[in-house]
């Protein structure tokens, strides 16, 4: 077994892990939470990556995805199951309530994914992807921004402030449905905070989209953000090619 030590240098772990001989259990048992893993694993190589030489190998050359996908890291919503992407198809980037904080707040993993998606990979399409009964975004109607759930919501808070204008005399799950929606508009617009985002929006080379998954009623929305550079702010944005599937 490997023991994993406290202030051990990585590149020991490494060769230890090396060292170790690989153990395969046919039969693994009911408490090994990896058994139906391999099984799918297993499942997947056979009917998939081995049925698709030509793809995998292609992919094993480089990625050219036309998506890059935001989403939550709700369990329950998976954007390569509910859309169906297959290997190679969407760059995908998951947090909590799916926001994309604004460029001034500051570096962190969806900054940098956002920006090797669009100056690397140079996809064509940012997709941010919303869904009902999320946990992030109780948390940011709530308001509780003390533990790190609610600072990182925080971020979305006119959000919050927009469903509590426009739905507050409703119940308290139907203004977190409108900030649900609230908050990838609002995400939205924070994508072309970043310059590179904006000016690829500008010239036509990339398209911004909002969806929003029911998965109670497994009804999907999309619509595409559009952005007039220059008109007055209360003009500069709008929506076209809404739809919506069930």
């Amino acid at each position: 077994m490997t023991r994993v030590e406290g202030a051990r240098d990585p590149s020991a772990l490494i060769q230890e892990l090396a060292e170790n001989d690989i153990q395969t259990f046919d039969k693994p048992s009911r408490d090994d939470p990896f058994g139906d893993l391999k099984n799918r694993f297993s499942r997947f190589k056979k009917q998939i990556c081995l049925d698709n030489p030509v793809l995998y190998n292609n992919l094993a050359q480089a990625q050219t995805p036309k998506f890059m996908v935001i989403a939550c890291a709700d369990s329950r919503v998976c954007p390569s199951t509910v859309l169906g992407f297959q290997p190679g198809e969407a760059f995908t980037v998951r947090n909590v309530a799916n926001i994309v904080p604004p460029f001034e707040h500051g570096p962190s993993e969806t900054n940098a994914a956002l920006e090797f998606a669009v100056n690397s990979l140079e996809v064509g399409n940012i997709l941010v992807v919303g869904h009902s009964r999320c946990g992030g975004i109780r948390a940011l109607m709530s308001a509780e921004e003390d533990a790190d759930v609610g600072k990182w919501v925080s971020v979305a808070k006119s959000a919050r402030l927009r469903a509590k204008a426009a739905a507050g005399n409703q119940c308290f799950d139907m203004q977190c449905e409108h900030c649900e929606k609230e908050s990838i508009n609002g995400s939205l617009q924070n994508l072309l905070s970043y310059p590179w985002i904006k000016q690829r929006v500008v010239e036509g080379k990339l398209a911004i989209h909002g969806g929003y998954y029911d998965f109670v009623n497994c009804t999907f929305e999309k619509w595409t953000l559009v952005y007039r550079e220059n008109e007055e702010d209360a003009f500069k944005y709008g929506i076209k090619d809404q739809a919506f599937w069930s």
